[in-house]
């Protein structure tokens, strides 16, 4: 059962490593077109923070998947707190 829990978070950590790193990609490459949108203010000052809401998700999987996949999990209370 561990092993298919790792298989999982092994793919996991893929698919999310993959989209998170072209979400950094995308924001470098377009930096420009970033930097313009979202200092419109506006509504558009909604759009930083839906994306690092977006980044913080994906990066977040990732990084789980990714301790998991390696049999990395945090560690069970004893006092039951």
């Amino acid at each position: 059962m561990a092993t298919t829990t790792k298989k999982k978070a092994l793919v996991g950590a893929i698919v999310m490593g993959a989209i998170s790193s072209g979400m950094y990609a995308l924001l470098f490459v377009k930096q420009d077109l970033v930097n313009a949108t979202f200092g419109k203010g506006g509504m558009y000052a909604l759009l930083p923070i839906v994306t690092a809401f977006a980044f913080s998700f994906f990066h977040g999987s990732f990084t789980g998947n990714f301790w998991t996949a390696l049999g990395i999990e945090a560690a069970k209370s004893k006092g039951g707190k």
